[in-house]
């Protein structure tokens, strides 16, 4: 069974209303079909890489290979975790999680998207909730970063409602314009001080040498070539 040699797709974070996991192929192509609906205002851009201007079924076409390209690059030593993200069974965006030698640095980072017609319901908190809680009490992480463009208020409320505190700024250069992003740093110490929904993690730990804890690493073997 496909378990047996990639545990992570039996990894799965329920909180009260959501549940994270790996998606299956059907259910792949639904997450492609919220991406194709739309992600945010076409007037307002969110991310650095401007992958939401794709015409619909090229942006449908980009989910799908964004996910196996980070999954088919996958080392113990640097990973990117794409959770899918559901609601009553439907996609409705992903909540990654990723890490670099996070056996010592003991630091993981996230980044997400949202469908546009799910937004504005708390669960952009609660989704960032449930990865914080597998890093913090599963991982060993002791810090979690995010980092978000100055005028994104959705992503900088979901920081400040989960207790992450400012980590300074960088500056980039956006189709010619400057663009500020805010960096946020959120310790275990704080996220223990808040109010944090529920969540219960199944199948985390035959993922914990994958992601280059509890054991030994195979963070140098190479991938097959053909």
């Amino acid at each position: 069974m496909l378990i047996d040699h990639f545990p992570l797709v039996g990894l799965r974070l329920t909180t009260p209303r959501l549940e994270l996991r790996l998606p299956d192929a059907e259910e792949l192509a639904a997450l492609a079909d919220t991406a194709a609906d739309g992600v945010h205002d076409p007037a307002y851009m969110p991310f650095r890489i401007r992958w939401t201007e794709l015409p619909p079924a090229e942006r449908a076409r980009s989910v799908v290979l964004h996910h196996w390209s980070l999954l088919g690059q996958w080392t113990p030593r640097s990973w990117k975790l794409p959770f899918t993200v559901f609601r009553d069974g439907v996609p409705v965006g992903v909540q990654l999680l990723k890490a670099v030698d996070l056996a010592v640095t003991a630091e993981c980072s996230t980044a997400s998207w949202l469908g546009h017609r799910h937004q504005r319901q708390g669960i952009g908190a609660e989704m960032r909730a449930a990865v914080a809680h597998l890093a913090f009490t599963h991982l060993g992480a002791t810090e979690l970063v995010s980092s978000a463009f100055t005028d994104n208020a959705g992503s900088l409320g979901v920081s400040a409602k989960l207790g992450y505190a400012p980590d300074g700024i960088e500056r980039h250069e956006d189709q010619g314009r400057l663009r500020v992003i805010h960096r946020l740093r959120l310790t275990r110490q704080a996220w223990l001080e808040r109010v944090r929904p529920e969540v219960t993690v199944e199948g985390v730990a035959p993922c914990l040498q994958l992601m280059g804890l509890g054991g030994t690493s195979e963070a140098d073997h190479p991938h097959p070539s053909i």
